[in-house]
């Protein structure tokens, strides 16, 4: 299946379990990476338009690859899906690129999974933070698979950060 991940991070340099599964990501022949900062730096905006919609057209299944950062999406994802996902291209009139692809987000997350429930600190799973995320797939006729989600990446090990990229590898697989 091919497959397009789009990689975020709002501090690069200090990314080691996201820059590992995008390296897991990079090692299938039918996935192809696009990493937002390494591509458009730090400004939000001015991303190149057609690049990016015919990157989306050439896949069926798009992961899109991120910390939660302060509960929600990284700035440079927001403003990436406020351009990319133009009126008319994803939605609209004539509108339906995306319909019928497949989403999936994987994230990771510095806290356990006991923060993100209704017990925890935040009181709200992972799903119920990624609401946005589920809501624009269905919005534009995509399919929406579960959230991946590793959790205490902070300090994580390397072998911790290793069996984090054979779940993430399974997932690219199937």
């Amino acid at each position: 299946m091919k497959t397009l991940v789009i990689t975020s991070h709002p501090y690069p340099d200090q990314s080691r379990v996201i820059k590992a599964l995008e390296e897991t990501a990079e090692q299938f022949p039918d996935v192809t990476v696009r990493n937002l900062e390494a591509l458009y730096g730090q400004t939000l905006g001015g991303f190149d338009l057609a690049t990016e919609q015919a990157a989306h057209d050439a896949a069926e299944r798009i992961i899109y690859l991120f910390p939660i950062h302060w509960f929600n999406l990284t700035p440079m994802l927001k403003a990436y899906l406020n351009e990319v996902w133009t009126y008319g291209w994803a939605f609209g009139p004539d509108g339906q690129a995306l319909e019928g692809k497949t989403m999936q987000v994987v994230v990771s997350a510095g806290a356990t999974q006991h923060t993100y429930s209704y017990q925890g600190l935040v009181q709200s799973t992972v799903d119920e933070v990624l609401t946005p995320m589920k809501a624009s797939a269905l919005y534009v006729g995509m399919n929406y698979l579960a959230p991946l989600t590793f959790y205490e990446t902070l300090g994580a090990s390397e072998q911790k950060i290793k069996s984090f990229q054979e779940r993430f590898a399974d997932t690219l697989a199937s």
